[in-house]
């Protein structure tokens, strides 16, 4: 069974290796209108990009009110940022409203959306390349307002190629046992630790350097891999849980920068804190449940491997995951000293 993980693990790093090389590049874009008081409405729009560079995305309200100049425009690290104070006396002046991205259809980039009204009432959802434009129909107040945070949470671990290798490599080195569940639920209770702590503003991590320490554990964990296949016994094997609960401490640290980059909107912080954990345990239990049952589906073909293939086979796993971590390891450190 191990050896068939690991071409399996081969197939699958080949996957991602065909799609991309880095990890979240994905970021989602964020557009929010809040109606501070009577007819004055603040709209903001948060669009990441790369240094000075950001590929060219416009948001675009029916009504006109984003075809001005932005009252407010600055550059941060990893975004763009525009703001336009507008003030409109028309009853209503949102209701029916169509909302569109420009250029939203030519990325790879989702933009989640955020609408709030003096009265309570609220719109959320998230604009895709596939669907750039959308309607804008108020929920009553009291409903719930934000669900587009455990779509984005699903998103973010799905595209999040480091977390996935993380849990890959956990995957490999305790194969499909009750050890597994003990891992995954070790690396949960951590991860979603730390998310809310620093989602809550209780603990604080620098997000570069971060993001270098979580490409170090996936090289740790590549390492253990190799080991374990070279017929020891390394100590993630004996107690995955203990490296998972360490190591997901860090990657919670992770996703808390990810969501800080969107951001929480403010009346509903503790329910979308909890909707994008959710997402984030959703998209985890997807991939490691689709891993698990094509091995099942697979097995058979476990003994027909020849034997060239089933060496390379595990060979492959181990220092393809730590050839990529390794990588961002450089990359992310020199980020965080620059």
């Amino acid at each position: 069974m191990r050896r068939f993980l690991a071409l399996l693990a081969a197939l699958a790093l080949g996957l991602f290796a065909a799609g991309t090389a880095a990890a979240h590049e994905v970021r989602p874009a964020y557009l929010e209108i809040r109606q501070d008081a009577g007819d004055h409405f603040v709209v903001t729009w948060k669009q990441p990009a790369l240094g000075e560079m950001a590929i060219r995305l416009a948001p675009h309200l029916s009504n006109g009110w984003l075809e001005a100049p932005p009252t407010e425009s600055f550059a941060t690290p990893g975004f763009l940022i525009r703001t336009w104070r507008v003030r409109d006396a028309a009853p209503d002046p949102l209701a029916g409203r169509t909302l569109s991205i420009e250029g939203l259809d030519r990325t790879i980039t989702d933009a989640l959306v955020h609408v709030d009204l003096a009265d309570g009432r609220s719109f959320e959802t998230i604009l895709r390349p596939d669907r750039a434009q959308a309607a804008l129909a108020f929920q009553s107040a009291g409903g719930l307002a934000v669900p587009a945070y455990f779509r984005l949470g699903v998103e973010h671990i799905l595209t999040g190629i480091d977390h996935l290798m993380f849990v890959l490599g956990l995957l490999l080195l305790v194969g499909v046992r009750w050890r597994l569940l003990q891992a995954v639920t070790a690396f949960t209770v951590a991860h979603s630790l730390t998310l809310g702590a620093s989602a809550l503003g209780l603990v604080h991590a620098p997000s570069a350097m971060i993001e270098a320490l979580v490409a170090l554990s996936i090289v740790y964990v590549a390492g253990e891999l190799a080991n374990r296949f070279r017929g020891q016994e390394p100590l993630t094997a004996r107690y995955p849980w203990l490296i998972a609960f360490i190591f997901g401490l860090l990657h919670g640290f992770a996703f808390a920068g990810a969501l800080a980059d969107v951001g929480l909107p403010k009346d509903a912080v503790p329910l979308s804190l909890l909707l994008f954990n959710l997402g984030v345990e959703a998209g985890q239990l997807i991939f490691v449940g689709a891993a698990i049952l094509a091995i099942l589906a697979l097995r058979p073909v476990r003994a027909r491997l020849p034997a060239a293939a089933d060496r390379i086979a595990l060979r492959l796993p181990p220092y393809a995951i730590g050839a990529f971590a390794a990588f961002w390891v450089l990359e992310r450190t020199a980020a965080a000293f620059t």
